[in-house]
């Protein structure tokens, strides 16, 4: 019989381990075979010295913290926003018809179209790297929580209507608890998106970041450091989809103690 993920996850913490060796294995050959100096291709051992030189000169340090700042402002904003806003439509159907026309006409354009006008009118720095990752995130958890809610049981309104429950109490006790896991999965898709978007904006509009830090090393023809910036973006990404998977168990866990 087939093993579900879980399964083998638990019964062997090897398998990823063994992946991630069998990728250096073959990232080290096609640095010694290809035919490419190691100014074109270097190979993991290079990468690695790189590594431990930012490290020591703080470089990596403060273009890593410069990124995850700029998420870390524009996704909040875009949930202490979006998730209120994605409960208002999918419970008062007059916002749903006046507003989720004009989102779904938005919703479409690439945060990285709006770089023009974000640097128009906030200029160069953290202001326009933020207002686009709100943007990023903004629309997907709006429409994943207006469909959420939108997906409740009506019963459950009508139990509530029965107990004479308010707008808030029926918001705290039967909304919240019901989109909450379809929510969590919303800020985890929203996080990975802007987190994409903070690299390519920070290859335009600043000039500090893990992004910034990819396009200078690419002018100054250092191949290792655009590796070390692309795997430190790896290794964030793997983190805050951790953080966001866990905060999530947390956030079910003490709705479900409440309720």
């Amino acid at each position: 019989m087939l093993r579900s993920i879980s399964e083998w996850r638990g019964a062997n913490q090897l398998l990823p381990a063994v992946a991630f060796a069998i990728v250096l294995v073959l990232w080290e050959l096609v640095a010694r075979f290809s035919g490419w100096s190691e100014t074109v291709f270097p190979g993991p051992l290079a990468v690695l010295g790189s590594i431990g030189e930012m490290v020591e000169n703080g470089t990596l340090l403060q273009h890593s913290a410069a990124s995850l700042y700029r998420v870390t402002v524009g996704f909040y904003i875009a949930a202490l926003l979006g998730i209120p806003l994605g409960i208002l439509l999918g419970r008062v159907a007059l916002a749903n018809v006046i507003l989720n026309p004009l989102i779904q006409f938005l919703r479409p354009i690439s945060p990285l179209a709006w770089i023009p006008l974000a640097m128009l009118w906030f200029g160069i720095g953290d202001k326009p790297a933020i207002f686009l990752i709100f943007l990023s995130s903004f629309f997907p958890i709006v429409v994943s929580t207006a469909v959420a809610v939108g997906a409740i049981n009506p019963i459950y309104f009508q139990v509530s209507a029965n107990f004479c429950l308010s707008r808030k109490e029926t918001n705290l006790r039967i909304v919240i608890p019901a989109i909450l896991p379809d929510v969590v999965t919303a800020l985890r898709i929203s996080v990975s998106i802007a987190w994409l978007v903070v690299v390519a904006a920070e290859m335009i509009a600043v000039q500090s970041g893990l992004g910034y830090l990819i396009l200078d090393s690419r002018n100054a023809l250092r191949m290792d450091y655009v590796m070390v910036g692309m795997i430190v973006i790896g290794l964030i990404g793997v983190f805050l989809d951790y953080v966001m998977r866990r905060l999530g168990r947390l956030e079910s866990t003490a709705w479900a103690r409440k309720s």
